[in-house]
């Protein structure tokens, strides 16, 4: 089990703030907060506009995806129909397996939807510059405004220890402010509470939500009748106050007068948080006032601690879930105008250092314990309709939302994650059973709250996205992640283990031998790129996938390992995994020297695609090394240059990662100089996927396709951690890739496969400290690599070993050295 951590030696001397002039005039300007369930997007200014949401409150009922797998199987899908569409493509009719392959798509997941708007309206105030200070290591927002005779000072965080949205109000001379709650969904009622102590809203969400690209569906939203037995997705927003000044109701809200106090909490409350939380039968039957009075009493507990108490428990709360700190460039606390210093400044390790330190921020913010896993906008959505639904995109962007939670130590935020893959199991069993005939559990392209499993496009939608078995293989392979980074074999044994031991049951039960008795996968796609067909069209099935093949051999090696480890006695499953390696399909290098991503050497539809998953088994997988495959890794790296610089978001993040483990720190430092630059086009349009347009970041920070997905933003701390410190096939590097213009910085509390922990500093260019903490209660071997030498030391259980950075060269190589 993991000790706890020893504290590292380099302390902060300040915290890093990031300052915007002006008060948000949209959404993609104002500033994010969040505790993981409760988001809030501030615009600050004499609105005081707070947009929120409730990571719990989608479209969709917990009944909907077994009604749509049920609907799937009466039209025709199941192993039969399979068998027909694999016999097609042994006999090269492509087309003919299309459309049998149709049969097997349900409608679609459900959306991500927002939930009210709070508004904290200050009578004759005026924002000062800076409008809007966001202090990253206490994850609190400041805003200072001029009023009549004084100023106003306004500080807001949104805390997970009291779960709630807390405004706090200072001023020197007296104010009025209004306070009032609004909503785009059902408005149910709205009420004072008698003693004009607070304000409730109560919510209905709809029981379905289509996507924007389902145009046929009109309405997009469907609410249930009044009287109808469906699930009744109702939630309840609460606000609670105190103050010295005089409150009387208006017909908007509550009006307080001649205050120089203010401090709010906002709470909120569903149904579906019951669901989510495993009591379905209680969150079916529970009245809509016990949700309401949860969340009342959650705001009123919480205002009645105190403003100060409040504050010290959560920034004592944020700092222990954010225990990485990145100093790159020698520059991090203090206060950086955004728009001069990050969007369009000229320092690009002080940007590299503020973006990552903003991804570890924003995933704290939208992804704790106990609450559903960050979606692709996070925890933050203003649309009724929002971009893919806002939903979990299982082809890399949920995937990459965590790659940096085990890496920065944030297993707090990475447990949601775990809770989804869960539900997305359960329902994926019934899937896997009813759909393919197979055992274990299979996800395919989208999942939501409701652990959707099924294929999505409703028939009609393109095989190169909406057919994917390999959705649930991927997210066990972050799951694998958390345990390697974190070493807790409870952890593995409890939860991972089981999830794992699904996937690999569905991986070998979906594996299919050609005539020469090779192990490959049909149908398969390639998310979301095609090829060109003998007949000369574009198609996305037909040959076994390269990343496929590549998913299934880490997940049986990952699952031989953790029989290894946790000492399970199953010979027949080590049997099958065993053989199912010796079998599979290998990956083909081309004519043209690059990673095939097909198993035949064919013409890509778009050579540039922005998919990365031929090259999966090089990152975020370390089945594809040089050390190991160096053919397929050099092929690897051919292909990377042909598919050229970045395009979006996410696709940026993934090409960094990728030349992080290629060594080439130059070319990373270069796409994520790509990346940071500020967008000038419009942040609503729906880009091109194509490459043809890139995205950027908006005002906020937020890295745009366009729109706006949160993926990047949270897989840019990941990426800028792989050019510092990697630790896969068993070795820890420090400095793999440090790109040349990065002359100077720190790092602490970087994780290490296994249990280990490493903080790290450099100067002109050359490692100039490091030191390596054990966290499990076992001694540890570890090999230490730095600039083409290794050391090989064991690191006592709860033990230090700081690196002979002087002399790394004379130091024990290929030996053993004691470590304290």
């Amino acid at each position: 089990m993991p000790l706890p951590t020893p504290e590292s030696r380099f302390r902060p001397a300040g915290t890093l703030r990031l300052a915007w002039n002006l008060p948000a005039s949209n959404w993609n300007e104002a500033t994010p907060l969040g505790n993981g369930r409760i988001g809030a997007m501030l615009f600050g200014g004499a609105s005081g506009r707070y947009a929120l949401n409730d990571a719990t409150v989608w479209s969709g009922t917990p009944d909907g995806p077994a009604d749509a797998l049920r609907d799937v199987l009466d039209a025709g899908a199941g192993p039969e129909r399979l068998a027909r569409i694999r016999a097609a493509l042994d006999q090269g009719r492509t087309r003919e397996a299309e459309d049998l392959l149709m049969a097997f798509e349900g409608p679609y997941s459900q959306e991500f939807l927002p939930l009210a708007d709070l508004d904290v309206h200050i009578d004759g105030s005026e924002a000062l510059a800076p409008a809007r200070v966001l202090d990253l290591d206490e994850a609190a927002i400041t805003e200072t405004l001029t009023i009549p005779g004084g100023t106003v000072r306004r500080r807001s965080w949104i805390s997970a220890p009291a779960r709630a949205l807390i405004v706090e109000i200072t001023a020197d001379a007296a104010f009025t402010a209004s306070v009032s709650l609004r909503t785009a969904l059902r408005d149910a009622g709205s009420a004072v509470l008698p003693d004009l102590s607070g304000i409730t809203l109560d919510i209905v969400a709809p029981i379905d939500g289509a996507p924007l690209h389902e145009t046929a569906v009109d309405p997009p939203l469907t609410y249930a009748a009044d009287d109808s037995e469906a699930f009744d997705a109702f939630a309840a927003v609460a606000v609670a106050w105190s103050t010295d000044g005089l409150a009387e109701r208006t017909p908007e809200g509550v009006t307080l007068r001649g205050a120089r106090r203010l401090l709010i909490a906002l709470s909120t409350s569903s149904r579906a948080a019951s669901w989510w939380a495993g009591k379905d039968e209680e969150g079916r039957t529970v009245s809509r006032e016990t949700i309401r009075n949860h969340a009342t009493e959650q705001a009123d507990a919480a205002v009645h601690r105190g403003a100060s108490t409040l504050f010290e428990e959560h920034v004592a709360d944020r700092r222990r879930a954010t225990p990485a700190r990145f100093a790159i460039g020698g520059r991090r606390e203090g206060t950086w105008d955004v728009d001069r210093d990050i969007l369009h400044g000229p320092d690009l390790p002080l940007k590299a250092t503020v973006i990552a330190e903003f991804g570890a921020y924003l995933l704290a913010s939208c992804s704790r314990s106990g609450a559903p896993a960050a979606n692709l906008q996070g925890i933050w959505n203003d649309e009724l309709q929002p971009a893919w639904s806002s939903n979990y995109t299982i082809n890399i962007n949920t995937e990459m939302n965590y790659w940096a939670a085990p890496v920065l130590g944030m297993d707090d935020a990475f447990e949601p994650l775990l809770g989804m893959v869960e539900k997305l199991a359960r329902n994926g069993a019934d899937v896997a059973r009813g759909l393919y005939g197979a055992r274990g559990w299979v996800g395919h392209h989208n999942s939501d709250l409701w652990g959707w499993a099924l294929p999505v496009g409703g028939g009609h939608g393109a095989p190169s996205w909406a057919i994917w078995m390999m959705g649930g293989v991927w997210l066990t392979h972050s799951l694998w992640d958390a345990y390697e980074f974190g070493g807790d074999r409870e952890l593995l044994r409890t939860r991972i283990w089981p999830l794992l031991r699904g996937a690999a049951e569905f991986g070998l039960d979906w594996l299919v031998p050609d005539a020469e008795g090779r192990l490959r996968t049909s149908p398969s796609t390639s998310p979301e790129n095609s090829f060109f067909a003998p007949d000369g069209e574009g198609t996305a099935v037909g040959l076994t996938s390269a990343s496929d093949l590549l998913l299934l051999q880490s997940l049986f090696e990952r699952a031989r390992t953790a029989i290894d480890v946790l000492q399970i006695d199953d010979d027949a499953l080590r049997a099958e995994l065993d053989e199912a390696l010796a079998h599979l399909d290998p990956v083909i290098v081309r004519a043209d020297g690059r990673i095939g991503e097909w198993s035949e050497d064919v013409v890509e539809v778009e050579p540039l695609h922005r998919h990365m998953t031929p090259l999966i088994g090089i990152h975020p997988l370390d089945v594809t090394t040089r050390e190991r495959t160096p053919e397929l890794f050099d092929a690897g790296i051919r292909l990377l240059d042909a598919r050229g610089p970045g395009a979006m978001g996410w696709s940026w993040a993934w090409k960094i990662a990728l030349r992080a483990r290629m060594r080439d720190g130059e070319t990373a430092a270069s796409l994520l100089d790509e990346a940071l630059t500020a967008f000038d086009g419009d942040a609503m349009r729906h880009g091109p996927v194509d490459g043809s347009e890139w995205g950027g970041l908006l005002p906020n920070l937020f890295s745009t396709h366009p729109p706006f997905q949160i993926d990047a933003n949270l897989g840019f701390p990941a990426s800028i951690t792989e050019l510092l410190v990697q630790s896969h096939g068993g070795v820890v590097r420090l400095l793999p890739a440090l790109p040349s213009e990065w002359r100077e910085g720190d790092v602490q509390g970087i994780r290490a496969r296994t249990g280990l922990e490493v903080d790290l500093a450099w100067s002109d260019g050359r490692l100039s400290e490091a030191q390596l903490r054990n966290r499990l209660d076992e001694d540890r071997d570890v090999v230490i690599e730095h600039d083409g030498v290794r050391v090989s030391v064991t690191i006592a259980a709860g033990g230090v070993f700081d690196v002979p950075v002087g002399d790394l060269a004379g130091a024990v190589v290929g030996g053993s050295a004691d470590a304290r």
